[in-house]
Protein backbone atom coordinates (compact mmCIF):
# COMPACT_ATOMS: atom_id res chain seq x y z
CA UNK A 1 0.00 0.00 0.00
CA UNK A 2 2.71 2.66 0.83
CA UNK A 3 4.17 1.84 -2.64
CA UNK A 4 0.86 3.60 -4.14
CA UNK A 5 2.28 7.47 -5.39
CA UNK A 6 1.00 10.13 -3.25
CA UNK A 7 -1.16 7.31 -0.81
CA UNK A 8 -1.72 8.69 2.88
CA UNK A 9 -0.61 5.72 3.83
CA UNK A 10 2.84 6.88 3.24
CA UNK A 11 2.67 10.04 5.70
CA UNK A 12 5.14 9.39 8.60
CA UNK A 13 2.50 9.29 11.04
CA UNK A 14 0.02 7.14 9.65
CA UNK A 15 2.76 4.69 9.45
CA UNK A 16 3.67 4.96 12.81
CA UNK A 17 0.23 4.34 14.06
CA UNK A 18 -0.08 1.40 11.47
CA UNK A 19 3.28 0.18 13.36
CA UNK A 20 2.05 0.02 16.56
CA UNK A 21 -1.18 -1.47 15.80
CA UNK A 22 -0.02 -4.49 14.02
CA UNK A 23 2.10 -4.69 16.98
CA UNK A 24 -0.57 -4.69 19.68
CA UNK A 25 -2.18 -6.85 17.19
CA UNK A 26 0.90 -9.60 16.85
CA UNK A 27 0.58 -9.31 20.54
CA UNK A 28 -3.02 -9.61 21.22
CA UNK A 29 -2.64 -12.69 18.81
CA UNK A 30 0.55 -13.99 20.72
CA UNK A 31 -1.84 -13.94 24.14
CA UNK A 32 -4.64 -15.53 22.56
CA UNK A 33 -3.22 -18.83 21.28
CA UNK A 34 -1.36 -18.71 24.17
CA UNK A 35 -4.61 -18.98 26.57
CA UNK A 36 -6.75 -20.33 23.70
CA UNK A 37 -7.75 -23.91 25.63
CA UNK A 38 -8.56 -21.69 28.83
CA UNK A 39 -10.24 -18.66 27.36
CA UNK A 40 -11.93 -20.04 23.36
CA UNK A 41 -13.74 -16.97 23.53
CA UNK A 42 -10.64 -14.85 23.56
CA UNK A 43 -9.45 -16.93 20.68
CA UNK A 44 -12.79 -16.42 18.55
CA UNK A 45 -12.58 -12.73 19.25
CA UNK A 46 -9.40 -12.70 18.04
CA UNK A 47 -9.64 -14.24 15.31
CA UNK A 48 -12.94 -12.00 13.77
CA UNK A 49 -10.68 -8.92 14.61
CA UNK A 50 -7.76 -10.61 12.36
CA UNK A 51 -10.22 -11.06 9.27
CA UNK A 52 -11.87 -7.67 9.93
CA UNK A 53 -8.30 -5.88 10.03
CA UNK A 54 -7.26 -8.21 6.52
CA UNK A 55 -10.52 -7.06 5.05
CA UNK A 56 -10.31 -3.27 5.70
CA UNK A 57 -6.38 -3.19 4.78
CA UNK A 58 -7.49 -4.89 1.34
CA UNK A 59 -10.87 -2.59 0.82
CA UNK A 60 -8.11 0.66 1.85
CA UNK A 61 -5.47 -0.82 -0.86
CA UNK A 62 -8.08 -1.05 -3.53
CA UNK A 63 -9.26 2.31 -2.73
CA UNK A 64 -5.44 3.57 -2.53
CA UNK A 65 -4.61 2.13 -6.06
CA UNK A 66 -8.28 3.24 -7.63
CA UNK A 67 -7.96 6.75 -6.24
CA UNK A 68 -3.96 7.83 -5.89
CA UNK A 69 -3.00 5.51 -8.74
CA UNK A 70 -5.51 6.59 -10.74
CA UNK A 71 -4.27 10.39 -10.26
CA UNK A 72 -1.15 9.42 -10.76
CA UNK A 73 -1.74 8.27 -14.43
CA UNK A 74 -3.87 11.42 -14.97
CA UNK A 75 -0.39 13.36 -13.85
CA UNK A 76 1.96 11.84 -16.01
CA UNK A 77 -0.78 12.21 -19.15
CA UNK A 78 -1.06 16.11 -18.36
CA UNK A 79 3.10 16.04 -18.15
CA UNK A 80 3.37 14.15 -21.65
CA UNK A 81 0.80 16.39 -22.77
CA UNK A 82 3.02 19.40 -21.90
CA UNK A 83 6.33 17.77 -23.11
CA UNK A 84 4.78 16.80 -26.68
CA UNK A 85 2.65 20.51 -26.82
CA UNK A 86 6.41 21.96 -26.48
CA UNK A 87 7.46 24.53 -29.47
CA UNK A 88 10.64 23.75 -28.87
CA UNK A 89 12.53 20.08 -29.67
CA UNK A 90 12.72 17.92 -26.36
CA UNK A 91 15.20 14.74 -26.29
CA UNK A 92 15.91 12.40 -23.40
CA UNK A 93 18.50 9.74 -23.22
CA UNK A 94 19.35 7.41 -20.83
CA UNK A 95 23.11 6.58 -19.62
CA UNK A 96 23.73 5.09 -22.53
CA UNK A 97 22.77 7.99 -24.54
CA UNK A 98 20.12 6.32 -26.42
CA UNK A 99 17.16 7.99 -26.90
CA UNK A 100 13.93 7.48 -24.81
CA UNK A 101 11.88 10.63 -25.23
CA UNK A 102 11.34 12.27 -28.65
CA UNK A 103 8.21 15.19 -28.86
CA UNK A 104 6.79 16.24 -31.69
CA UNK A 105 8.73 19.57 -32.27
CA UNK A 106 11.79 17.53 -32.36
CA UNK A 107 10.02 15.45 -35.08
CA UNK A 108 9.90 18.32 -36.93
CA UNK A 109 13.03 19.65 -36.26
CA UNK A 110 15.33 16.85 -37.04
CA UNK A 111 12.79 15.34 -40.14
CA UNK A 112 12.46 12.05 -38.01
CA UNK A 113 9.57 10.15 -36.78
CA UNK A 114 9.60 8.96 -33.17
CA UNK A 115 9.42 5.37 -33.75
CA UNK A 116 12.77 5.96 -35.65
CA UNK A 117 14.08 8.00 -33.19
CA UNK A 118 13.27 6.18 -29.90
CA UNK A 119 15.82 3.29 -29.17
CA UNK A 120 19.24 4.94 -31.60
CA UNK A 121 21.70 6.53 -29.87
CA UNK A 122 21.92 10.56 -29.75
CA UNK A 123 24.92 10.26 -31.79
CA UNK A 124 22.89 9.93 -35.03
CA UNK A 125 21.21 13.34 -34.61
CA UNK A 126 24.83 14.90 -34.41
CA UNK A 127 27.43 16.17 -36.80
CA UNK A 128 30.26 13.36 -37.06
CA UNK A 129 32.62 16.19 -36.21
CA UNK A 130 31.82 16.80 -33.03
CA UNK A 131 30.42 13.44 -31.77
CA UNK A 132 33.70 12.34 -29.58
CA UNK A 133 33.34 16.00 -27.93
CA UNK A 134 30.00 15.84 -27.24
CA UNK A 135 30.47 12.56 -25.69
CA UNK A 136 33.34 13.75 -23.37
CA UNK A 137 31.26 16.94 -22.46
CA UNK A 138 28.19 15.11 -21.45
CA UNK A 139 30.28 12.76 -19.21
CA UNK A 140 31.40 15.77 -17.93
CA UNK A 141 28.50 16.94 -17.16
CA UNK A 142 27.37 13.60 -15.62
CA UNK A 143 30.54 14.41 -13.01
CA UNK A 144 29.60 17.72 -11.86
CA UNK A 145 26.67 16.99 -10.33
CA UNK A 146 24.84 19.73 -11.66
CA UNK A 147 21.35 19.94 -12.34
CA UNK A 148 21.20 22.04 -15.65
CA UNK A 149 23.17 24.46 -17.64
CA UNK A 150 23.41 26.03 -21.14
CA UNK A 151 25.28 24.42 -23.67
CA UNK A 152 27.58 26.30 -25.96
CA UNK A 153 27.73 29.26 -24.15
CA UNK A 154 30.53 30.30 -26.40
CA UNK A 155 30.38 29.00 -29.27
CA UNK A 156 27.46 27.83 -32.40
CA UNK A 157 26.10 24.00 -31.84
CA UNK A 158 25.17 22.49 -34.83
CA UNK A 159 22.58 19.20 -34.85
CA UNK A 160 22.20 17.11 -38.00
CA UNK A 161 18.82 15.95 -39.16
CA UNK A 162 17.63 12.79 -40.62
CA UNK A 163 18.18 13.97 -44.16
CA UNK A 164 21.83 14.63 -43.59
CA UNK A 165 21.55 18.77 -43.67
CA UNK A 166 23.39 20.27 -40.45
CA UNK A 167 21.99 23.21 -38.60
CA UNK A 168 22.83 25.32 -36.00
CA UNK A 169 21.13 25.18 -32.24
CA UNK A 170 20.74 26.85 -29.25
CA UNK A 171 20.35 24.28 -26.15
CA UNK A 172 20.25 23.59 -22.41
CA UNK A 173 20.64 20.29 -20.82
CA UNK A 174 19.59 18.48 -17.20
CA UNK A 175 19.66 15.45 -15.84
CA UNK A 176 17.86 13.94 -13.40
CA UNK A 177 17.74 10.21 -11.37
CA UNK A 178 20.27 8.06 -9.83
CA UNK A 179 23.76 7.29 -11.11
CA UNK A 180 22.56 3.87 -12.08
CA UNK A 181 19.78 5.31 -13.75
CA UNK A 182 20.90 8.61 -14.84
CA UNK A 183 18.73 10.28 -17.56
CA UNK A 184 19.49 13.39 -19.57
CA UNK A 185 16.74 16.20 -21.06
CA UNK A 186 18.03 18.11 -24.07
CA UNK A 187 16.01 21.58 -24.81
CA UNK A 188 16.86 22.84 -27.74
CA UNK A 189 15.92 25.35 -30.32
CA UNK A 190 16.88 25.94 -34.08
CA UNK A 191 18.74 29.23 -34.76
CA UNK A 192 18.30 28.61 -38.56
CA UNK A 193 15.81 31.94 -39.16
CA UNK A 194 17.61 33.96 -36.73
CA UNK A 195 21.14 33.27 -38.38
CA UNK A 196 19.51 34.18 -41.48
CA UNK A 197 17.67 37.27 -40.05
CA UNK A 198 21.78 38.00 -38.92
CA UNK A 199 23.85 37.39 -42.06
CA UNK A 200 20.57 39.25 -43.85
CA UNK A 201 21.33 42.59 -41.80
CA UNK A 202 25.10 42.45 -41.91
CA UNK A 203 24.43 41.93 -45.80
CA UNK A 204 22.44 45.01 -45.45
CA UNK A 205 24.57 47.27 -43.16
CA UNK A 206 27.85 46.03 -45.59
CA UNK A 207 26.08 47.47 -48.46
CA UNK A 208 24.70 50.59 -46.81
CA UNK A 209 28.45 51.34 -45.86
CA UNK A 210 29.59 50.86 -48.93
CA UNK A 211 26.18 53.03 -50.38
CA UNK A 212 27.68 55.96 -47.98
CA UNK A 213 31.41 55.94 -49.17
CA UNK A 214 30.07 56.35 -52.17
CA UNK A 215 27.93 59.02 -51.81
CA UNK A 216 31.07 60.78 -49.25
CA UNK A 217 33.12 59.66 -52.55
CA UNK A 218 30.95 61.56 -54.89
CA UNK A 219 30.41 64.28 -52.62
CA UNK A 220 34.43 64.46 -52.52
CA UNK A 221 34.89 64.76 -55.88
CA UNK A 222 32.27 67.16 -56.50
CA UNK A 223 33.68 69.80 -53.80
CA UNK A 224 37.20 69.47 -55.56
CA UNK A 225 35.84 70.41 -58.92
CA UNK A 226 33.75 73.46 -57.38
CA UNK A 227 37.07 74.39 -55.14
CA UNK A 228 39.09 73.88 -58.37
CA UNK A 229 36.79 76.45 -60.47
CA UNK A 230 36.50 78.91 -57.61
CA UNK A 231 40.09 78.69 -57.47
CA UNK A 232 41.35 78.81 -60.82
CA UNK A 233 38.12 80.48 -63.00
CA UNK A 234 36.81 83.31 -60.36
CA UNK A 235 40.03 83.71 -59.23
CA UNK A 236 41.41 84.82 -62.64
CA UNK A 237 38.25 86.71 -62.79
CA UNK A 238 38.57 88.45 -59.94
CA UNK A 239 42.22 89.08 -60.68
CA UNK A 240 41.23 90.47 -64.01
CA UNK A 241 39.11 92.69 -62.43
CA UNK A 242 41.59 93.94 -59.88
CA UNK A 243 44.15 94.78 -62.76
CA UNK A 244 41.38 96.64 -64.94
CA UNK A 245 40.99 98.77 -61.00
CA UNK A 246 44.33 99.21 -61.00
CA UNK A 247 44.60 100.81 -64.29
CA UNK A 248 41.54 103.07 -63.99
CA UNK A 249 42.48 104.41 -61.12
CA UNK A 250 45.70 105.47 -62.57
CA UNK A 251 44.05 107.17 -64.86
CA UNK A 252 41.67 108.99 -62.33
CA UNK A 253 41.38 112.79 -62.37
CA UNK A 254 44.16 113.96 -59.37
CA UNK A 255 41.50 116.44 -58.63
CA UNK A 256 38.42 114.09 -58.09
CA UNK A 257 38.41 113.16 -54.83
CA UNK A 258 34.95 111.51 -54.73
CA UNK A 259 36.13 109.17 -57.87
CA UNK A 260 39.43 108.25 -55.94
CA UNK A 261 37.48 107.50 -52.69
CA UNK A 262 34.73 105.11 -54.81
CA UNK A 263 37.52 103.28 -56.57
CA UNK A 264 39.44 102.48 -53.11
CA UNK A 265 36.53 101.09 -51.51
CA UNK A 266 35.77 99.03 -54.67
CA UNK A 267 39.46 97.96 -54.37
CA UNK A 268 38.73 97.20 -50.73
CA UNK A 269 35.80 95.21 -51.77
CA UNK A 270 37.40 92.73 -54.47
CA UNK A 271 40.70 92.09 -51.56
CA UNK A 272 37.40 90.43 -49.56
CA UNK A 273 35.79 89.16 -52.26
CA UNK A 274 39.41 86.85 -53.04
CA UNK A 275 40.01 86.56 -49.83
CA UNK A 276 36.36 85.05 -49.06
CA UNK A 277 36.91 83.01 -52.58
CA UNK A 278 39.98 81.54 -51.32
CA UNK A 279 38.47 80.78 -48.01
CA UNK A 280 35.60 79.03 -49.69
CA UNK A 281 37.79 77.11 -51.28
CA UNK A 282 39.85 76.13 -49.10
CA UNK A 283 36.51 74.63 -47.14
CA UNK A 284 35.47 72.75 -50.08
CA UNK A 285 38.22 71.01 -50.69
CA UNK A 286 41.90 72.06 -49.67
CA UNK A 287 43.69 71.95 -52.50
CA UNK A 288 47.18 71.59 -51.07
CA UNK A 289 46.06 68.14 -49.92
CA UNK A 290 46.05 66.85 -53.58
CA UNK A 291 49.19 68.94 -54.13
CA UNK A 292 51.21 69.21 -50.74
CA UNK A 293 49.88 65.82 -49.32
CA UNK A 294 48.70 65.38 -45.81
CA UNK A 295 50.69 66.88 -43.66
CA UNK A 296 50.90 70.37 -45.37
CA UNK A 297 47.21 70.37 -45.24
CA UNK A 298 46.19 69.29 -41.75
CA UNK A 299 48.57 72.01 -40.36
CA UNK A 300 47.46 74.45 -42.77
CA UNK A 301 44.02 73.35 -41.59
CA UNK A 302 44.77 73.78 -37.54
CA UNK A 303 46.70 77.14 -38.20
CA UNK A 304 43.93 78.51 -40.26
CA UNK A 305 41.35 77.46 -36.74
CA UNK A 306 43.11 78.53 -34.51
CA UNK A 307 43.52 82.52 -36.09
CA UNK A 308 39.66 81.96 -37.15
CA UNK A 309 38.51 81.02 -33.79
CA UNK A 310 40.72 82.17 -31.22
CA UNK A 311 41.45 79.16 -29.73
CA UNK A 312 45.55 78.07 -29.20
CA UNK A 313 46.27 75.19 -30.97
CA UNK A 314 49.47 72.60 -31.67
CA UNK A 315 50.07 70.23 -34.14
CA UNK A 316 52.64 67.60 -33.73
CA UNK A 317 53.31 65.90 -37.29
CA UNK A 318 55.52 62.85 -38.11
CA UNK A 319 58.16 63.79 -40.87
CA UNK A 320 60.43 62.20 -43.36
CA UNK A 321 58.23 61.49 -45.67
CA UNK A 322 55.33 58.85 -42.84
CA UNK A 323 52.74 60.10 -45.20
CA UNK A 324 54.04 59.60 -48.50
CA UNK A 325 52.11 55.91 -48.96
CA UNK A 326 48.77 57.22 -47.70
CA UNK A 327 46.45 56.28 -50.24
CA UNK A 328 44.46 59.32 -50.92
CA UNK A 329 40.89 58.18 -49.84
CA UNK A 330 42.78 57.56 -46.77
CA UNK A 331 44.18 61.13 -47.08
CA UNK A 332 40.78 62.93 -47.21
CA UNK A 333 39.13 60.97 -44.37
CA UNK A 334 41.73 61.71 -42.13
CA UNK A 335 41.83 65.62 -43.16
CA UNK A 336 38.02 65.60 -42.74
CA UNK A 337 37.92 63.49 -39.41
CA UNK A 338 40.18 66.35 -37.98
CA UNK A 339 38.41 69.07 -39.51
CA UNK A 340 35.16 67.85 -37.70
CA UNK A 341 36.99 67.60 -34.71
CA UNK A 342 37.91 70.97 -34.83
CA UNK A 343 34.64 72.15 -35.26
CA UNK A 344 32.76 70.31 -32.46
CA UNK A 345 35.63 71.88 -30.64
CA UNK A 346 34.78 75.67 -31.55
CA UNK A 347 30.69 74.70 -30.87
CA UNK A 348 30.60 73.01 -28.05
CA UNK A 349 33.77 72.07 -26.00
CA UNK A 350 34.55 75.99 -24.26
CA UNK A 351 38.05 75.30 -24.73
CA UNK A 352 40.79 77.48 -25.07
CA UNK A 353 43.58 75.20 -26.34
CA UNK A 354 43.81 72.45 -28.38
CA UNK A 355 46.19 69.35 -29.48
CA UNK A 356 46.41 67.46 -32.63
CA UNK A 357 49.10 65.07 -33.46
CA UNK A 358 49.08 63.18 -36.72
CA UNK A 359 51.81 60.32 -37.23
CA UNK A 360 52.05 57.08 -39.58
CA UNK A 361 53.67 53.71 -38.97
CA UNK A 362 53.57 50.16 -39.88
CA UNK A 363 50.91 50.66 -42.16
CA UNK A 364 48.63 52.47 -40.27
CA UNK A 365 47.66 56.52 -39.82
CA UNK A 366 47.18 57.48 -36.25
CA UNK A 367 45.80 61.81 -35.47
CA UNK A 368 44.51 62.47 -31.69
CA UNK A 369 42.67 65.85 -31.78
CA UNK A 370 42.27 66.68 -27.97
CA UNK A 371 41.00 69.79 -25.79
CA UNK A 372 40.94 71.24 -22.29
CA UNK A 373 36.83 72.31 -22.26
CA UNK A 374 34.07 70.99 -20.66
CA UNK A 375 34.49 67.74 -22.63
CA UNK A 376 31.75 64.90 -24.09
CA UNK A 377 29.24 63.64 -21.94
CA UNK A 378 27.71 60.29 -21.61
CA UNK A 379 25.56 59.36 -24.59
CA UNK A 380 26.25 62.80 -26.50
CA UNK A 381 28.41 60.56 -29.21
CA UNK A 382 24.68 58.31 -29.24
CA UNK A 383 22.34 61.41 -29.79
CA UNK A 384 20.27 61.46 -32.94
CA UNK A 385 21.51 64.93 -33.89
CA UNK A 386 25.19 63.88 -33.58
CA UNK A 387 25.83 63.12 -37.06
CA UNK A 388 29.75 64.79 -37.14
CA UNK A 389 30.60 62.13 -35.15
CA UNK A 390 28.89 59.14 -36.66
CA UNK A 391 29.74 60.38 -40.01
CA UNK A 392 33.33 60.12 -38.70
CA UNK A 393 32.74 57.01 -37.66
CA UNK A 394 31.70 55.52 -40.40
CA UNK A 395 34.20 56.65 -43.54
CA UNK A 396 36.65 55.31 -40.54
CA UNK A 397 34.67 52.10 -40.22
CA UNK A 398 34.58 51.82 -43.69
CA UNK A 399 38.48 52.56 -44.73
CA UNK A 400 38.60 49.31 -41.75
CA UNK A 401 40.06 51.69 -38.95
CA UNK A 402 38.90 52.25 -35.24
CA UNK A 403 37.35 55.61 -34.14
CA UNK A 404 37.01 56.44 -30.48
CA UNK A 405 35.60 59.63 -28.83
CA UNK A 406 36.63 59.70 -25.03
CA UNK A 407 37.17 62.31 -21.93
CA UNK A 408 41.02 63.43 -22.13
CA UNK A 409 43.06 63.51 -19.18
CA UNK A 410 43.18 67.74 -19.39
CA UNK A 411 39.16 67.26 -18.59
CA UNK A 412 38.42 67.94 -22.29
CA UNK A 413 37.71 65.16 -25.08
CA UNK A 414 40.24 63.15 -26.99
CA UNK A 415 38.94 61.98 -31.04
CA UNK A 416 41.65 59.13 -31.84
CA UNK A 417 41.52 57.09 -34.58
CA UNK A 418 43.88 54.05 -36.31
CA UNK A 419 43.41 53.68 -40.27
CA UNK A 420 45.01 51.62 -42.50
CA UNK A 421 46.93 53.88 -44.83
CA UNK A 422 46.31 51.54 -47.86
CA UNK A 423 42.06 51.63 -48.43
CA UNK A 424 42.28 48.72 -51.13
CA UNK A 425 42.21 45.91 -48.06
CA UNK A 426 39.66 47.91 -46.15
CA UNK A 427 36.37 47.40 -48.65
Amino acid sequence: MITVKRSVLRHPAVLAGGGAAVAALLAANTVAFLRGIDAPWLLGTVILVDMLVVSLSVAATLWAVAVWGGQSDVSEARLAAIVESAMDPIITVDAQQTIVLFNRAAELAFRCSREQAIGVPLERFIPQRFRAAHRGHLEGFDRTGETSRRMGDSTTLWALRADGEEFPIEASISQAGEPSSRHFTVILRDTTPRRQHEQMLLRQQRELRELSARVLEAREDEKTRIARELHDELGQLLTALKMDLAWLRERLPAADGELAARAATMGALLDRTVASTRRISADLRPLMLDDLGLADAATWLVNDFANRSGIACEIEVAGDGAFAGVDGHVATAIYRAVQESLTNIAKHARASHAWVALNAADGQVYFEVEDDGRGIAAGDADKQRALGLKGMRERVAYLGGTLEVTRAPRGGTRVSARVPARSGGAA
